[in-house]
């Protein structure tokens, strides 16, 4: 049972307060080749709260991954969820024309997020004011995580082994990836190799603090490594300077993307629960809301006598 590290994080973290959530809400994307949409969650009092965007995994909308995003909107964050292209509600299959253009259109729609943030403030009652704007975290799963961490610094590799454009954005401060997809090359299956570009990362320029948070069992249909593939990001970069691994996890890491979702084979809440709690941490401290929280978070991880995960640091 986990319950003695949850009971022990929540002391420092603190008890949630009731949220508002609100979709969708429209924002301006005129070149996109369907509307762009979002969700927005958070704390019904409280000022000076900090901006979490997240980037879900393929096939999921503004509705999904509700054990993260609700529960850090209930500690104090404002937690921005767009719908991307590759949603199933859009029906975009890897054969249709606009496939190929969608991983670029993700990156897009998180920074049109950060663009708009005025009408968005507005369209959530009671929340205009309340925002602030200098904290601002990239967050995401799978190919979220892949999303997230180019606004986060961290590059594509073409063909010839030349690193791409660089389109991080300077209002992210702070980042945590899920089960992201690590550095491409020979280990990619054909099928990726073909169709997904973005799995060809570097990371020698993500240089935003970030957590890393990777399954000991996670094993991708794209690639032939284990799930060491998922903490490269934490190896190979000098801004993830923290991994959390999660003992017998799978990609959908006990399930983050919704509880009782068909697609989690390693359904576990306690598991959850610390991903809830370690990722709260990191966020309060590397958005200033109280620097001591991951330390004294990742101290009562480490004390805990649950073997569920480890975190290592550098």
């Amino acid at each position: 049972m986990a319950s003695a590290f949850v009971h022990a994080a929540d002391d420092i973290i603190g008890a949630g307060v009731p949220v508002v959530s609100v979709a969708p809400i429209p924002l301006l994307a005129p070149d996109r080749p369907v509307p762009l949409e979002v969700r927005v969650s958070a704390p019904a009092v409280g000022a000076d709260l900090p901006v979490v965007v997240f980037s879900h995994g393929n096939g999921w909308n503004l509705d999904g991954y509700a054990p993260l995003t609700a529960f850090w909107a209930s500690r104090g964050f404002v937690v921005i969820q767009p719908t991307h292209l590759d949603s199933r509600r859009n029906g975009f299959g890897f054969d249709h024309p606009v496939f190929p253009t969608i991983w670029t259109e993700r990156i897009s729609d998180l920074t049109r997020i950060l663009d708009q943030l005025d009408a968005i403030e507005r369209a959530v009652p009671g929340l205009e004011g309340r925002v602030d704007r200098s904290r601002v975290a990239a967050t995401g799963h799978s190919w979220g995580g892949q999303t997230a961490q180019s606004l986060l610094g961290a590059r594509i590799v073409d063909e010839a082994g030349q690193v791409g454009e660089d389109v991080s954005d300077s209002r992210v401060t702070a980042g945590i990836l899920f089960a992201a997809t690590g550095i491409g090359g020979d280990d990619l299956h054909p099928f990726a190799q073909a169709n997904f570009p973005f799995m060809r990362p570097s990371f020698r320029e993500l240089t935003v603090p970030t957590l890393v948070v990777a399954g000991d069992r996670d094993q991708s249909r794209m690639s032939s490594r284990g799930p060491d593939w998922f903490t490269d990001a934490y190896t190979h970069s000098p801004g993830a300077t923290d991994l959390l691994t999660l003992f017998g996890a799978e990609h959908s890491l006990g399930g983050i993307v919704g509880y009782e979702v068909a697609e989690t084979t390693d359904e576990n809440p306690e598991r959850v629960a610390v991903a809830q709690r370690m990722s709260t941490a990191y966020l309060r401290s590397a958005l200033r809301v109280s620097e001591s929280d991951w330390g004294a978070v990742r101290a009562a991880f480490a004390d805990s006598v649950e073997s569920i995960g480890r975190v290592d640091s550098r």
